[in-house]
């Protein structure tokens, strides 16, 4: 009957009036809540699927409660979820696009009527009003936040029809109430990496909604894209790139790189992960462009168009100074900067692209040196090859190339010169006389080309550019004087400062007059020597008070401003070289012609413009017509720097501009003293270090010369003994020679290899003296140098840390010395000797040979030879036999030795058993005490026994008696003992 009711209230026409669809929705939740079977509910959850999105009021106010509790109960029906998380998504989302419905649930809609009427609606209003459905079913939805909890739980299932709309609807959530969405997912346990399981999900359309989720949580929460970023979403969305196919990719590539500048945008925590993870590197084949790049698809250039959006949130100006040069750094080692500035030379690439490839170099390059002079070198691939700055600078001059592509180089030129003193000099250097060249077009020449044009835009960027070429420059501001330009011809060259004056005096439009005075007034500030030049020129200063003075429209007050701070300037930086416009002379032609309040308020409004604030926000000149590009964001930097110090100037009188003077100069001198005594410390930490190095050098020789003094020792004490043995060898046989003159001769035909061998070691200590005369004189020479740098050391370092060093280095050295002269004199006693001993080898070997012809002689050789012989064999036996005692001397210590070591352990054991001895005495001698006090004890007992009349055995009393002196027999027994040992 259930399923009756239901089918007709769903089913067919019945005849009567047709239900009004809030009476249907009504109905069927009823069902919902009312219904004890599961497909009962299944299909009126269906139902209100279908008429969700025609009747989004009726059923977001009535099924609402119905709906999240059947996601609550109805756990293990997935298709009843995935319709209550349909309907859910239905009535809360604020997109056009319509769902198709299965064919089933078209059949099963009602054909109801009421008010609401599926009809487009295109008024504002209506779009208004269901906007804040949306927003009002969020809010009724995010009114419990388990509600929510709930929701990141389905999602957790991986049933298609549950997961997918569980993710449209957090999507939805999201769009609605961030906010309060964004809270309740970060402190949900482990709820942002649930999302993050969807980027891992095998089924495209999952995935990718997941990535539109992940893009629609990480806005504006610093602490929601830091866990995503740890939950290794970088590494998964490059991958996700790369298997799209990067550039070429389709709308999930865009998606990946949405979500990737929402997680580093503004958040320095995971630039710095991204760059410490080296995924700047695995950027650089996304700018891989080939030769034909006609034929771009539309998704192609969104998706490069992103990426270059994601490379400047890396190096953007906004970002830390530190993180941006690292990763300015990173991009340029691995080749990146040249990929893009491939591009920017490339021919056929979309205009959009190639001005956003502009903008991505100029902050690629912004403030890196290294990176500057890369963008320096770049040539176009033209014919001759020209600059890629000069190319550029063509088309930011020329008035047919697009506006945002002429702002985007002139972007890319400041950010060039941003702290690039060596870029500046090469930019002004064009300009000069002596390198300009006639065959070629320079960066200067279209700088003043576009000065002087007819186009007002033209003049406006020459001049902020060549302003930029003189920032925080005084080196190129003085240069800039020297450049002259040849008007017409047969007139005499004007200055360039000249030039800007005459075309500012001629009315020009007002775009290149606010151009030429931000020109000049970056020009002469913090410059004397421009000031001077500028007021030399007699028309400059009645020209410009005449401007400040007149009462001009509304246009003419930015231009009045300008007027007023660059004579402001001219009055704060003046030196008074000029003796018609000193500092007081000009406050005073102000205070007559203009009056210092009315200067005053003049000068007030370049800051009150109303495009001053949106120039002074960021460095990027981003205008939305040409003809509001009015300021450039570091003059506005010059006028917030200036503008106080010029009203201050303006306001003082002479006394207290002299003692400003004096102030000053007081504050130079205190300067140049504290510059001279810093100089002084910094000359004497030098000094100091240079000494300490010497020391540590002087003190390494030292240990080197002590290393070399022990070798010659050692040396020495070798030629001693060598000496010594041929002394005794010399002895033997001058006493042979001297006993017998036959047997000298003998000795002497003997001997002769012996004589041989005595003249080679003669030989080689004659070349070891040279060697070590040529190491001695070496030394004295090393100590001479030693002591002159430790006395220089000495009188520099007065009183420092070096002193104490010094000294006992000094002492050292002179020891050594003392060494070495007591070794030159051992040396030279040694010589002496050496020279008696080859005095005394010549004697021998020229003693005559004549005697060796007798045979009486020859007698006394045989008898000499017996002898010798005889000795020979008496000496090796007496070595044999030393030999023999040697041994038995060596086997008679092991022996001694051995038995040493038994008595020593003998003794140690005879202690051992003495006091064992002593111990077991001991305890005799207790045993024997409790045993005499036992016997006395019963022989009190007895005698009490015999006193009370008992009869006491006589046995007993001769067997204790006995036992009594047997004990003391062994008492005696073992004291004789003990003294007989």
């Amino acid at each position: 009957m259930t399923m009756n009711f239901f089918r007709g209230v769903m089913g067919g026409q019945p005849a009567g009036p047709q239900p009004t669809g809030a009476e249907t929705i009504h109905k069927l939740c009823d069902r919902v809540a009312s219904s004890t079977l599961l497909e009962d509910r299944r299909d009126a959850v269906r139902a209100l699927k279908s008429l969700s999105k025609k009747y989004r009021l009726e059923v977001g106010t009535q099924a609402m409660e119905h709906l999240v509790h059947i996601l609550q109960t109805d756990r293990s029906d997935s298709e009843i979820l995935g319709y209550a998380l349909d309907t859910l998504y239905n009535i809360i989302c604020n997109d056009e696009e319509e769902e198709q419905d299965e064919s089933e649930d078209m059949a099963a809609a009602p054909p109801v009527s009421g008010k609401h009427k599926n009809v487009p609606v295109s008024d504002e209003n209506a779009q208004k009003q269901e906007e804040d459905l949306g927003v009002l079913f969020t809010d009724k939805f995010l009114g419990d936040s388990e509600n929510v909890t709930l929701l990141l739980t389905l999602l957790e299932e991986f049933d298609f029809h549950v997961r997918w709309p569980g993710v449209k609807l957090l999507t939805a959530l999201l769009k609605n109430q961030c906010n309060q969405v964004q809270g309740v997912i970060l402190v949900s346990p482990m709820g942002v990496s649930r999302l993050m399981d969807l980027l891992a999900d095998s089924r495209e359309v999952i995935r990718n909604d997941g990535l539109l989720l992940l893009q629609q949580l990480t806005k504006g929460n610093a602490a929601i894209q830091k866990i995503v970023a740890f939950e290794n979403a970088f590494e998964r969305l490059l991958d996700i790139i790369t298997e799209e196919g990067s550039s070429d990719g389709g709308i999930v590539v865009e998606d990946c790189l949405l979500l990737l500048v929402n997680l580093l945008r503004n958040n320095s925590s995971n630039q710095n992960f991204f760059k410490e993870g080296s995924y700047i590197q695995r950027m650089k084949p996304w700018f891989e462009v080939g030769d034909d790049n006609s034929g771009w698809s539309a998704q192609k250039v969104t998706n490069l168009h992103l990426m270059l959006q994601l490379v400047r949130v890396m190096v953007s100006p906004v970002n830390s100074p530190g993180a941006t040069s690292s990763c300015q750094k990173s991009m340029y080692q691995c080749g990146l900067l040249q990929q893009l500035c491939t591009i920017l030379m490339a021919t056929g690439v979309p205009a959009d692209i190639l001005t956003e490839t502009i903008n991505t170099v100029s902050e690629v390059i912004r403030g890196s040196q290294i990176n500057q002079d890369y963008f320096a070198s770049v040539n176009a691939p033209s014919n001759p090859p020209r600059p890629a700055i000069v190319v550029l600078l063509m088309s930011m001059v020329n008035e047919r190339q697009p506006f945002v592509l002429r702002c985007a180089v002139l972007y890319c030129f400041q950010c060039f010169l941003y702290k690039n003193q060596k870029g500046q000099g090469e930019i002004v250097a064009t300009l000069l006389p002596s390198t300009i060249d006639a065959n070629s077009i320079s960066a200067g020449q279209l700088l003043c080309g576009g000065l002087f044009s007819a186009d007002s835009l033209s003049n406006w960027c020459a001049a902020v550019a060549l302003a930029h070429a003189l920032q925080d420059n005084l080196t190129q501001k003085e240069q800039l004087l020297r450049v002259q330009l040849a008007t017409s011809l047969g007139k005499p060259p004007v200055s360039l400062l000249q030039q800007c004056t005459n075309i500012l005096s001629q009315g020009s439009k007002v775009q290149t007059r606010v151009g030429l005075l931000m020109l000049l007034c970056t020009w002469i500030s913090n410059c004397p020597i421009a000031v001077t030049h500028f007021l030399h020129n007699q028309e400059n200063v009645p020209f410009l008070t005449g401007q400040i003075s007149e009462n001009l429209g509304e246009d003419e007050r930015l231009v009045q401003g300008l007027c007023a701070l660059l004579l402001g300037i001219c009055i704060y930086y003046n030196d008074n070289s000029l003796e018609n416009y000193t500092k007081e002379k000009l406050k005073q032609l102000i205070e007559k012609r203009i009056g210092k309040e009315n200067f005053v308020e003049k000068l007030g409004f370049v800051t009150k413009h109303e495009l001053y604030s949106r120039a002074a926000q960021k460095p990027q000149p981003v205008f939305p017509s040409p003809e509001q590009m009015l300021f450039d964001h570091e003059f506005t930097k010059l006028v917030k720097e200036l503008e106080g110090v010029i009203t201050k100037a303006v306001h003082k009188t002479s006394e207290e501009e002299k003692k400003e003077e004096e102030v000053k100069k007081t504050l130079e001198q205190h300067d140049s003293i504290v510059i001279q005594y810093k100089d002084l410390i910094r000359d004497q930490d030098t000094q100091i270090q240079e000494l300490r190095e010497q020391v540590s050098t002087l003190s390494l020789n030292s240990e080197q010369m002590h290393n070399q003094i022990i070798q010659q020792q050692s040396q020495i004490q070798q030629h001693k003994d060598q000496y010594n043995i041929l002394k005794l060898k010399l002895g033997k046989d001058s006493q042979g020679l001297s006993s017998s003159q036959g047997e000298g001769a003998h000795v002497n035909g003997l001997h002769s290899e012996e004589l041989s061998q005595l003249r080679e070691e003669v030989e080689e200590l004659r070349r070891q003296h040279a060697l070590q005369h040529t190491q001695l004189s070496d030394k004295d020479s090393l100590i001479n140098t030693l002591r002159c740098g430790a006395a220089a050391a000495a009188q520099t370092a007065e009183g420092g840390a070096g002193g104490s060093d010094n000294t006992e280095l000094l002492g050292e050295v002179e020891s050594l010395r003392s060494r070495v002269q007591a070794q030159c004199a051992e040396i030279s006693q040694l010589q002496t000797e050496r020279q008696e001993l080859i005095r005394r080898a010549e004697a021998v070997s020229s003693a005559p040979a004549s005697s060796s012809e007798s045979s009486t002689d020859t007698v006394k050789v045989s008898e000499l030879e017996s002898r010798l012989a005889a000795q020979t064999t008496e000496t090796e036996r007496l070595k044999e036999e030393c030999r023999g005692l040697r041994e038995g001397h060596a086997g008679l210590e092991q022996q001694l030795a051995s038995a040493q070591s038994t008595v020593a352990i003998e003794q140690t054991e005879k202690t051992k058993l003495q006091q064992e001895v002593q111990e077991s005495k001991k305890e005799q001698d207790d045993l024997l005490m409790l045993l005499a006090d036992q016997d006395q004890k019963i022989l009190n007992l007895k005698q009490r026994l015999r006193d009370l009349g008992e009869t006491i055995d006589e046995d007993e009393d001769e067997l204790d008696t006995r036992d009594q002196f047997g004990e003391d027999d062994d008492d005696d027994d073992e004291e004789d003992e003990e003294n007989n040992d």
